[in-house]
């Protein structure tokens, strides 16, 4: 049977060779005014790369802009060290810089990792193992696997792991850990997944995952031990919001299919309808997170009037409860008529009741904000209480997405209806052959 993919498609991959005077990895590490961690960090993964790496490699730093004396740090550690370069961009942007250094190597693997070095070196072989030799597309760490041990703070912990939940919500995304700074890909797959990814900050990574996995290359994960750097410069804030943007520019350009990702598929077979974006994931989805997000936007702008008209009489949690109370009614009838197309009376006073649960987990994560901010401050701005108020609403528009999805609205028609007393096993569709329908068996 020919494996032969449609033009333009990635071929099949296979084991890496070393050749003479190429690198089989360059590791990108990108910097903006880091002269003082610059060079211990790079001489601790030479010696890591020496000792433990079997194959050539280089070390290439990517200086963002710098204004202090980084630029001269990385010159004199690539002028004393035959396996580190350095290249100097003059703008700033850890995607942009990724995106121009991995354009530019001759290594058909490609890694990256934050100059802190917070995560483990143990785990860069196992990172690119599997890439040199053909098993997978690209490889993360991970610090969301029950193998990985993380020391960090509260904020980020709480800051990451809704990031992440919010992304598989939203997006379909399978992979755990998007904002890992550890990662690899091979080169070939870059070169057809870089001009794609528009992001050139700190959503790079997020969009350049989404992407393959949607275009169904394989990402390996690796578990990571993870160290928080105290003194990181990373806004936390700013940062979220830009990728916010990112995951609404990507998910409506993945709704309307203005991206080409069957260029990217790997070949599975003679039938291009096996050549699937993302097996698994049901094709309503894109519609109704469109539907929920337009419904959401317009509950959170109504919760936010009422609130402010009743804060004055009613209070601060008095005002939260009510107003979630009357978005959270209008809120279910309109995602039930225009997210999910359920039509007529049926069920009506049940989906009602069910999403007066969902509005609970709601009220609880809102209400706990609001009684934290009160514990924390004596007499917080009414500014200040509106920004708590959002941040937890986006934490509860997440778990409401899902709850909605799975259990006040579910696929109904995708279920199989079996008689109770007989057991049914779905057989797959054999690949090679494209008139083949799933058929039912009755078992012993």
């Amino acid at each position: 049977m020919s494996t032969d993919a449609s033009p333009g498609a990635l071929p099949a991959r296979t084991p890496l060779a070393p050749l003479p005077g190429v690198p089989v990895l360059d590791v990108v590490i990108p910097v903006f005014n880091e002269e003082k961690d610059l060079g211990p960090c790079v001489r601790r993964l030479h010696a890591h790369l020496t000792r433990t790496f079997p194959y050539p490699f280089r070390i290439t730093i990517a200086d963002n802009a710098s204004t202090d004396r980084t630029p001269e740090v990385a010159a004199a550690l690539a002028a004393g060290c035959a396996e580190v370069r350095s290249t100097r961009l003059e703008q700033k942007g850890r995607g942009r810089a990724l995106r121009t250094v991995w354009s530019r190597s001759e290594a058909p693997v490609l890694a990256y990792m934050d100059v802190d070095l917070s995560t483990d070196l143990n785990a860069l072989l196992p990172l690119v193992a599997p890439l040199i030799s053909g098993h997978s597309d690209l490889a993360i760490g991970t610090r969301l696997a029950r193998s990985s041990r993380v020391v960090r703070g509260a904020k980020r912990e709480f800051v990451s792991r809704a990031y992440n939940l919010l992304l598989r919500s939203s997006l379909a995304a399978r992979f755990s850990d998007a904002q890992c700074g550890f990662k690899a890909i091979r080169a070939e797959v870059a070169e057809r997944l870089l001009p794609l990814v528009e992001d050139s900050g700190w959503f790079f990574d997020t969009e350049l995952l989404v992407l393959a996995e949607r275009a169904g290359l394989r990402i390996h994960e690796v578990p990571v031990d993870w160290v928080d750097d105290p003194d990181s410069t990373v806004h936390i804030a700013r940062t979220a919001a830009e990728d916010l943007k990112g995951m609404w520019r990507v998910g409506r350009a993945l709704a309307v299919g203005a991206l080409p990702l069957d260029r990217l598929a790997r070949p599975f077979g003679d039938d291009p309808r096996d050549r699937t974006a993302l097996p698994g994931v049901p094709r309503g989805l894109a519609r109704q997170l469109l539907g929920f997000c337009a419904v959401g936007a317009l509950s959170t702008l109504l919760y936010l009037l009422l609130y402010s008209a009743l804060r004055g009489a009613a209070g601060p949690q008095g005002a939260n409860a009510t107003a979630l109370l009357l978005c959270a009614v209008a809120n279910t009838a309109a995602n039930r008529r225009l997210t999910f197309g359920v039509r007529g009376r049926a069920r009506a006073i049940r989906h009602q009741a069910q999403g007066l649960v969902v509005f609970g987990i709601g009220l609880a994560l809102t209400s706990g904000s609001l009684a934290a901010l009160g514990a924390a401050t004596a007499e917080p701005s009414h500014g200040t209480e509106l920004a708590v108020l959002i941040t937890a609403n986006l934490a509860a528009t997440v778990l409401r997405f899902l709850l909605l999805r799975a259990w006040v609205f579910p696929d109904r028609a995708a279920r199989p209806t079996t008689p109770m007393h007989a057991t049914t096993s779905i057989h797959p569709t054999p690949r090679t052959d494209p008139t083949a329908v799933p058929t039912t068996q009755e078992g012993p």
